[in-house]
């Protein structure tokens, strides 16, 4: 018999809270398959930082299958999954989200998407169900980034620039430093004492990597910070996906593209199981506004730097923070 797990509200009183948020239809919806859909990319990533991907490809066996190894694995019981954690940063976590004193209501696996950088507590998380688990996470990792490249092609397309693979090229070298997290967020029967407030799952952040492929069940809690500032929430779709600006991509257009700010919320009878694919560069990638985007007379709003640089910073930062600030120039640069 499986238990479900229940994560005790151990840090409770560090889980922040937040008034509920409408619910926003207004998320651009692209069509893999429409002959338009590189206008329609740079489009939704100019105006939202993100968009719903649909008629995408991938075959929903895939997605399903990893959904229960997953869930399989998050229903054991707490000292069994300890001992894949706690992460380095990659293996399985439980609340605490990084180094620096951000909780949630979440527990975690991290996973580095190169085979050949595999640690031990990764290893351990495939011990129940080695070669199903296993199989299920590689097939789901190879067709999102086969997705991902294909993406990177039409924004390439889309934005004109000299090389189809400009960006592409970044997640398909053997060095490139793509990640991949399966995030589960229990169900909180607690909730219902915080007076109307929801419990915040994974704190407001943006993305540092180029390009975020985010799926989840049918459970809502996905949030989205507008222009304005506002926060809405975005209705789930287990069937597609939803793919966001990273901010290397930001920095790559110059800020022509904005990394969107999001964050997800607990809910306290359903559980919400998300998958995300994060395109990262190769380490010592130098990530600067692309020459070919600019015009004439543009200035380069950022400082020159590698992906180890931002990457460096960006894990000694706090969630919330302005990850970019730094490498930001000012007016006197």
């Amino acid at each position: 018999m499986v238990v479900q797990s229940q994560p005790a509200l151990n840090h409770s009183s560090l889980i922040k809270t937040c008034k509920p948020t409408s619910l926003f239809t207004g998320i651009p919806v692209v069509d893999l398959s429409d002959p338009e859909a590189k206008s329609l990319i740079v489009k939704a990533f100019e105006e939202f930082g993100m968009f719903k991907l649909v008629n995408h490809g991938i075959p929903m066996e895939f997605i399903t299958r990893l959904e229960v190894e997953s869930l399989r694995f998050f229903n054991l019981p707490q000292p069994e999954k300890d001992k894949a954690g706690p992460p380095d940063p990659f293996g399985y976590g439980s609340k605490r989200i990084g180094p620096n004193g951000d909780v949630g209501w979440i527990e975690y696996i991290l996973l580095n998407t190169n085979p050949d950088v595999m640690s031990h507590k990764s290893l351990s998380i495939f011990q129940q169900s080695p070669e199903i688990f296993r199989s299920a996470v590689n097939d789901y990792i190879s067709a999102v980034k086969k997705m991902s490249c294909e993406l990177l092609e039409l924004i390439a397309d889309g934005l004109g620039l000299e090389s189809r693979n400009m960006l592409s090229r970044l997640l398909r070298n053997e060095k490139s430093d793509s990640c991949f997290r399966l995030n589960h967020y229990p169900p909180c029967p607690e909730l219902q004492a915080l007076s109307g407030r929801n419990l915040i799952g994974f704190g407001e952040h943006t993305d540092p990597q180029i390009i975020s492929v985010l799926r989840s069940n049918n459970t809502s809690g996905l949030q989205i910070c507008l222009r304005d500032g506002t926060w809405v929430s975005v209705p789930p779709d287990r069937s597609s996906f939803f793919i966001n600006v990273g901010d290397s991509l930001q920095v790559m257009t110059n800020g022509r593209f904005k990394s969107v700010k999001h964050r997800v919320l607990a809910d306290y009878t359903n559980s919400r199981i998300s998958m995300i694919y994060f395109g990262g560069p190769p380490l010592y990638e130098k990530i600067v506004p692309l020459s070919s985007l600019m015009a004439e007379g543009e200035e380069s709003l950022y400082k020159e730097f590698t992906w180890w640089e931002y990457k460096k910073s960006a894990y000694k930062s706090r969630l919330g923070d302005y990850r970019l600030g730094p490498f930001e120039k000012t007016a006197s640069q």
